[in-house]
């Protein structure tokens, strides 16, 4: 059983026959019924390994499918040091381009690209973060059950915030190259030393990035 793997759990006591077992048969019965928290005790991307994130087959997918999104998406502009994948989760900046003149893949100025980016619709318009999302997923997926059988990869929605000023962008591409390395202190970490819980809305998530940032960047300048 693939469960059973070491690598496919960040738990230190890895996975017992029985638990894993019992979960992959649980998958394909009527009752759901597992027992542990399928979401926090495997590693669906990979896992940590000294301070560098291992990408599991599906890890892969995701990292490819991302860079691929901005070859089929124009209007989209993505940068190496902006995205980040981690066991169970993603970090990753989209730059739309449609309002901004010019566009040529060099990363612009945030605080004018924000001046110029015209006001969002509810829904989910052509050309929109939404609209990326849904097919990023959606091509995610696909590969996933077609190359390696596996289903149910995503949660329903993301956090999304906008980034209006350059210290915050800095902030939040610092915190993504170095995730790896401090991912014993990652909330979404369900091991992390600091025992707190994932974040549950978007501010807090942005407001713990930013303060993990200028804290590690102080001790380590």
């Amino acid at each position: 059983l693939l469960l059973f793997i070491p690598g496919a759990t960040d738990d230190p006591g890895g996975t017992s026959f029985v638990t894993a077992f019992f979960t992959a048969t649980s998958a394909v019965c009527v009752t759901g019924l597992v027992v542990v928290d399928t979401s926090q005790h495997w590693s669906a991307f990979g896992e940590v390994v000294n301070s560098e994130m291992k990408l599991s087959a599906l890890g892969k997918i995701v990292r490819e499918e991302w860079v691929r999104s901005a070859e089929i998406r124009k209007e989209i502009r993505l940068f190496d040091d902006e995205f980040v994948v981690m066991p169970n989760h993603g970090h990753g900046i989209v730059w739309i381009m449609e309002a901004i003149a010019g566009a040529d893949g060099v990363r612009p100025n945030v605080e004018r690209a924000h001046a110029m980016r015209p006001h969002e619709s509810l829904r989910r318009a052509p050309r929109s973060l939404g609209s990326f999302m849904a097919g990023f997923k959606a091509s995610v997926t696909s590969r996933a059950r077609n190359e390696l059988g596996m289903t149910g990869i995503w949660q329903r929605n993301y956090y999304d915030h906008i980034i209006r000023k350059d210290r915050e962008l800095n902030n939040i591409r610092w915190y993504i190259l170095n995730n790896p390395r401090n991912w014993q202190l990652d909330r979404d970490n369900h091991r992390n030393i600091r025992k707190l819980p994932p974040p549950q809305k978007v501010e807090e998530y942005v407001k713990d990035v930013e303060d993990m940032a200028l804290k590690l960047k102080a001790d380590h300048p």
